[in-house]
């Protein structure tokens, strides 16, 4: 009877994910497709670039500065911070910033600081997840085709897929790093739903989320090379009121998105107990290992 409830189960869950079916697109599609607005090409978030013949190379812009290391985690001491990152942007940051918290969740956000882990997911290249990954000092390419934007993020090389074929969203999703987005146009601004997310990811440094929490993101274009993003954060167990930031995108026209492998070069490291050490066999500005 129970391996006959498991595969009740499993049968449930692969009729529920063939339920969207994808069609080829038409013509119509593909027209429909030409009049939204343009988020095409590689953007970076705060960067002063803006693409077009007179923009400097790569190499000089702001995010190369924080790419420089591209193929290593966050070191053991800074991997909280990286990955509690949040909902930086306006008031955020590792301590939470204007984010109006529960007793029980500031309890958890006070303990934190009293105590800060050492050892952190983040330093061992597990990626941040939502939302903290939209804040990531890292460019991101936005590819737009029928039915789906999908998003392209440099850190951690992750993809993430936001459906605009008319689904709904799931009423019992399954827990993910980016959790499930389906997303529609009001105009020229692209809505986005965002539910169901891994319990690995934060809402800030030391603020875990439950398993309600729910996010909206309206993107649109400010100017030709300039996209914000308004994102809202509601959760009735952590939040005791909806949190909002915005943020912005520069779209540089001449960039592409560069391979991240965090485990390369990797100088973080684990020990025999599993906590985060920095390797000893790796020099602080090579790839090679000491003689």
């Amino acid at each position: 009877m129970a391996s006959a409830g498991i595969l009740s189960v499993a049968f449930s869950s692969i009729s529920a994910a063939q339920s969207n079916i994808t069609k080829s697109p038409t013509t119509a599609d593909w027209t429909a497709m030409s009049r939204l607005p343009d988020f095409s090409g590689v953007w970076e978030r705060g960067g002063g670039g803006g693409g077009g013949a007179g923009a400097a190379p790569r190499g000089n812009a702001p995010a190369a500065g924080a790419r420089g290391n591209a193929g290593a985690a966050p070191a053991a001491g800074a991997g909280a911070g990286a990955q509690g990152r949040g909902l930086v942007g306006a008031g955020g940051g590792a301590r939470g910033g204007g984010m109006s918290l529960t007793p029980e969740y500031e309890a958890k956000r006070r303990a934190y600081q009293a105590n800060p882990p050492q050892d952190t997911a983040a330093a061992n290249c597990l990626p941040p997840g939502m939302p903290g990954i939209m804040t990531q000092p890292y460019p991101m390419e936005f590819l737009l085709t029928p039915g789906k934007v999908t998003i392209v993020i440099e850190a951690y090389t992750q993809v993430r897929h936001i459906y605009t074929d008319g689904r709904k969203l799931p009423e019992d999703p399954d827990p993910r790093f980016f959790g499930t987005s389906v997303g529609h146009w009001e105009g020229d601004t692209l809505v986005v739903d965002s539910v169901g997310f891994a319990p690995e990811t934060q809402l800030a440094a030391g603020v875990p989320h439950s398993d309600k929490m729910k996010i909206l993101e309206r993107f649109r274009l400010t100017d030709p090379d300039t996209m914000s993003i308004e994102t809202t954060i509601t959760d009735p167990e952590a939040l005791t009121a909806p949190y909002t930031t915005t943020s912005s995108l520069r779209r540089h026209r001449n960039w592409t998105i560069s391979e991240y492998i965090c485990e390369q070069n990797n100088r973080n490291g684990v020990d025999d107990k599993g906590k985060s050490i920095i390797n000893p066999n790796f020099t602080n500005d090579s790839s090679t290992k000491k003689d």
